[in-house]
């Protein structure tokens, strides 16, 4: 398997599905994280392919403790602050260089809620059913201590509605629905159902200078091209590391007309519902 890996995803639903062979996992609010150990070390990756291990330096030594060789998991990092999942936290974490990471990784030390299992022992199981997968992931961290553990799942919907229902409290984003049959591959083959009315918009440009981009244009799910309000500061460093790696773009016009300049695909932000009427949009977090 390549490093970086592309990743599987969530296409938002507004009910869990039911019937035969499906199956239902809590979402956790956090960074999307694929975690690779290799025979002498722990690589953290970020959904967008980018290496994120200095800010997740607290489990990649969980990881190089705890796995065998040639695994490589997928998961989400989460900090816990007074037993509540804090994005916050992870949104600082994952925005801070090695030296702030190791800072705040003291005063709140990460998690992983691990939901995959994309190789083990060198081997590819990306192409099992997801079942299988889940009995290998549940195998293969039987004895994995904390922070590593795997995210609960099952095969009940009323379970799926009773999470979906009492944990939003607890930062449970909601519920990620999977088919006992499926492999794992790219692109959005999952279904998620959330308690933000939040949706996700593939970034295709922006405005302002490439170091701090001012706003962002985005492909909001109908296909319209818009452009953003302005970025805060975290999301438009996040923007910036983007817009570097993919480097020189076009000019280009949104739906309404609006200049911008391009960028290459694989960054998506999740913008307010409410806010995408009239072209209006306000990105919350990069995905």
């Amino acid at each position: 398997m390549e490093y970086p890996v592309a990743v599987a995803l969530a296409e938002a639903v507004p009910k869990l599905p039911k019937g035969p062979g499906w199956w239902y996992e809590i979402k956790f609010d956090g960074h999307r994280t694929v975690m690779w150990r290799d025979a002498e070390t722990v690589r953290m990756q970020a959904r967008s392919g980018r290496t994120v291990t200095s800010a997740w330096m607290d489990l990649a030594v969980a990881g190089l403790h705890s796995l065998r060789p040639g695994t490589v998991l997928d998961g989400e990092a989460v900090i816990y602050n007074e037993n509540r999942i804090d994005f916050a936290a992870a949104q600082s974490r994952a925005n801070s260089g090695p030296a702030r990471a190791r800072e705040l990784a003291a005063l709140l030390p990460a998690s992983y809620a691990v939901f995959d299992v994309l190789a083990h022992d060198g081997q590819d199981v990306r192409g099992h059913p997801y079942t299988e997968r889940r009995a290998l992931l549940l195998d293969l961290l039987h004895d994995v201590p904390p922070p590593i553990q795997a995210v609960p799942a099952t095969d009940d919907p009323e379970v799926a509605q009773l999470w979906y229902d009492t944990l939003r409290d607890q930062g449970i984003e909601g519920v990620v629905c999977k088919r006992a049959s499926s492999p794992y591959r790219a692109g959005h083959i999952w279904q998620k159902v959330r308690h933000s009315d939040t949706v996700d918009a593939d970034v295709v440009g922006y405005v302002g200078p490439t170091a701090r981009p001012h706003r962002v244009a985005v492909r909001l799910p109908d296909g319209s091209r818009v452009l953003s309000q302005a970025l805060t500061a975290p999301i438009a460093a996040e923007v910036a590391r983007h817009v570097a790696k993919a480097g020189p773009g076009r000019r280009a016009r949104t739906s309404g007309g609006e200049a911008y300049v391009t960028t290459s695909h694989g960054l998506v932000v999740e913008v307010l519902a409410g806010t995408t009427r009239h072209a209006v949009v306000t990105v919350t977090r990069v995905r």
